[in-house]
């Protein structure tokens, strides 16, 4: 083992594999090479009269770019790939393959896997009566005593690659409802949990939560739960939780669904749109705590009878009247998507709920089970102050820090207020002497008001 260790450090790639091959021609003369070798063939289209594309061919040879060493081999091959989106649309992404004939070894689980490449079905191209046209496969070939291995283990971890790949280098978009169908746009939002200015420990948890809920597919299956993970983010306006969001899109390469309850009449036109979100999605309802009027699932006063709604002649497709556009969406109707029947529609989805004011929310939204995860977006703290520092101004020391220190813990301050302070002049030096004297205000006026509200306490006594 450090032998080969060794020579897989010290020997180039030609020479290796001119001694595996010589090794291999050793033991065939001496009677060990007799070991039985099996070859999966993947073809990239099947040929059914009409061509139906190989998903398995496509995972593969994506797989497989992250593989060739270009500078090990002396024929190579560029290949446009396209990529069917969830939501339908397509991408493209530019791929290093093998040519005809070229050849790449993979280790898994301690066993080795040979890739071939090779064109099969004629060798002129042409079409018609009598011509096949030549047809791209792999060949992937291994000991018969690893079959197992092979068909289990290695092919299945090969697809999850792929998908973990395709979804890195995939746009991603935001949509919108619109009536009862949704609208997309690419999204370009630059926030990640790197840049993102809150509670260290905090970010942590997140993160490995996230991380947790992709890996545990199984699991939920095992339990009989849907396979999603739901979040409320509560805290003052300027906190950073539409920044969490986008955070954790860009970290999951997952679409982001933003509901407008306001567009949305009845609780099943909410169920079509819900259902019609693609896995590996994230569902935002912003402001929830702003959605429905009052703390009960369903309010009398609010609501309009179904079957009244439906019978209005001038009711259109998307659940909209000219004279009146009452809403017959309820609480109750989200509720049955999040946790209820209609919860297992989809799977490997996030769903993450906004408020300024927790304490306004149904208790049925809070109720233990209900939002997984409750993440408190509090006032600027001195972790997150440095990570804002950082992103603006690449400072991560100054001799303003203590006092800037001092003054946070004494005063409360959105991030959004800081990193407006942090706006106001390029040159790092200026701007912390900015956010300093806003903080210092701050705290006067802080002061202020506490004197006054004990001269009011005072003179009511009197």
């Amino acid at each position: 083992m450090l032998a080969r260790g060794m020579a897989r450090e010290l020997l180039p790639e030609e020479l290796r594999a001119a001694v595996r091959w010589g090794a291999a021609f050793v033991r065939a003369r001496l009677g060990a090479g007799d070991k039985e070798r099996h070859t999966i063939v993947i073809r990239r289209q099947f040929d059914t009269g009409c061509y139906s594309e190989n998903h398995l061919f496509d995972a593969a040879r994506a797989y497989l770019a992250t593989k060739i060493d270009p500078r090990a081999m002396h024929r190579l091959c560029l290949a446009r790939s396209r990529h069917k989106e969830p939501d339908g649309s397509s991408s493209w992404s530019t791929l290093l393959c093998m040519d005809d004939g070229g050849s790449t070894t993979d280790a898994f689980e301690g066993v080795e896997f040979r890739w071939t490449s090779v064109e099969t079905g004629g060798d002129d191209g042409k079409k018609g009566k009598g011509h096949r046209t030549p047809r791209e496969t792999l060949e992937l070939s291994f000991d018969a005593e690893h079959t197992d291995t092979a068909l289990e283990r290695y092919v299945p971890f090969i697809m999850s690659t792929a998908d973990q790949l395709q979804r890195l280098d995939r746009a991603l978009k935001i949509f919108m409802n619109e009536g009862r169908s949704w609208h997309g746009i690419n999204h370009h939002h630059p926030a990640t949990f790197d840049t993102l200015a809150m509670d260290s420990a905090l970010k942590r948890a997140v993160i490995d939560d996230l991380d947790r809920f992709l890996k545990r597919k199984e699991y939920y299956r095992r339990i009989g739960k849907a396979w999603k993970r739901g979040y409320l983010l509560h805290g003052p306006p300027g906190t950073g939780k539409s920044s969490l969001v986008a955070a954790m899109a860009n970290y999951l390469r997952f679409n982001l669904y933003d509901l407008d309850l306001s567009e949305v009449r009845l609780n099943s036109a909410l169920q079509r749109l819900l259902i019609a979100m693609p896995n590996k999605s994230i569902l935002v309802i912003e402001d929830i705590d702003c959605c429905f009027d009052a703390k009960s699932r369903e309010d009398p006063k609010m609501l309009v009878s179904a079957d009244a709604y439906n019978s209005s002649d001038s009711s259109d497709d998307d659940g909209h009247t000219g004279a009146h556009k009452q809403q017959n969406v309820t609480l109750s109707g989200l509720l049955n998507f999040i946790d209820g029947l209609w919860s297992t529609s989809g799977e490997e989805r996030i769903i993450v709920f906004t408020t300024n004011y927790k304490d306004r929310l149904d208790p049925a939204l809070l109720r233990r089970g209900r939002m997984d995860m409750h993440i408190y977006m509090g006032f600027c703290c001195w972790e997150a102050f440095k990570t804002l520092a950082r992103n603006y101004h690449l400072v991560d020391d100054h001799v303003l820090f203590p006092e800037i220190q001092e003054l946070l813990a004494a005063v409360e301050v959105t991030p959004a207020e800081v990193s407006e302070m942090l706006l106001r002049s390029e040159d790092a030096d200026v701007a912390l002497r900015v956010l300093t004297e806003f903080l210092h205000n701050k705290r006067r006026k802080a002061r202020k008001e506490e004197t006054q509200i004990k001269n009011d306490k005072v003179e009511k006594a009197m």
